[in-house]
């Protein structure tokens, strides 16, 4: 199968400039391998969307030059597909109802993994559900390109919400379906992802889907260790400034571009990027001054 890297930004806000690192180091492994890259906004979880947001990203990415192969992929209009994947596992007993609300669950468990009380006792016929996977999986581990070998043992099998309470599909469900309907091979993140890959790759398991390769970039922080993140209030990026969010995003993943970078345009800027990518030069960590400015 060819390469298949996508991003998939949640229309949350603005991209800030650590989402411009996971999207530009995505763009440049597809297209150093000569693969193709895919844009999916997963937008699922509809009561954070924010207005206008989809637009703003993707002016983003094309003030920056990142071009998006085929058409793009918007998971509010996947709906169906989800519900016929969540139901091929209740059909095979793969899937639980769960009573449990959040508060319950903090005070049984404060390692935020669930106990299996709904697996061993069925909420009421009335209650309020969530549908959770019936996992059997206490260890796993896989070899990330970045961050190498990764090994993750539970006490018991990670039964994780598959649907939730409101009624909304969970994050996992969705990306996993997704990225096997989108042929993904390969996908490039951030690092914040990490741990959620063992519960993607328990569900691919699953549903017999093929298995990916795995790179997550390092997230990157103000010099007091503060994540960049729209929790985090971090501002957006302007696209009055393409050349040196490019120059500093490729200094920041390690790539070293030449100082006369600074006097190219964005085309120029990209084709040397691809021309020169180094997933292995990518850092441990990428920092920044307390007040970025992109």
């Amino acid at each position: 199968m060819i390469y298949t890297g996508r991003f998939a930004p949640s229309p949350t806000g603005p991209l800030h400039f650590g989402s411009l690192l996971a999207a530009l180091a995505s763009f440049l492994d597809a297209r150093h391998h000569a693969g193709k890259w895919l844009i999916r906004i997963e937008d699922i979880d509809t009561p954070r969307v924010v207005k206008d947001a989809n637009d703003w990203i993707l002016q983003t990415l094309d003030a920056h030059g990142l071009e998006w192969d085929d058409a793009i992929v918007y998971q509010s209009q996947r709906l169906d597909l989800y519900e016929a994947h969540l139901n091929q596992l209740i059909d095979q007993q793969r899937a639980y109802p769960c009573g449990c609300a959040r508060s319950e669950l903090d005070a049984r468990n404060a390692r935020h993994l669930y106990d299996g009380k709904c697996r061993e006792t069925p909420p009421n016929a009335d209650a309020r559900v969530a549908l959770r996977l019936r996992s059997d999986t206490i260890g796993s581990e896989f070899t990330d390109r970045i961050q190498g070998k990764q090994v993750l043992l539970h006490p018991r099998p990670d039964d994780f919400v598959l649907k939730r309470r409101d009624g909304y599909f969970a994050y996992q469900l969705a990306v996993v379906i997704d990225d096997h309907e989108q042929q993904i091979t390969h996908i490039v993140r951030g690092a914040d992802l990490l741990q959620e890959t063992f519960r993607q790759r328990d569900l691919q398991s699953h549903f017999n889907f093929q298995k990916l390769e795995y790179a997550h970039i390092p997230l990157a922080t103000y010099a007091n260790g503060q994540k960049l993140s729209k929790q985090n209030l971090a501002p957006a990026i302007s696209n009055n400034k393409v050349v040196e969010n490019l120059c500093c995003a490729l200094k920041c993943l390690g790539q070293n571009p030449p100082e006369n970078m600074h006097q190219a345009n964005r085309h120029e800027i990209i084709d040397w990027a691809v021309k020169n990518w180094h997933i292995e030069q990518i850092p441990a960590t990428c920092v920044l001054p307390n007040q970025q400015e992109t």
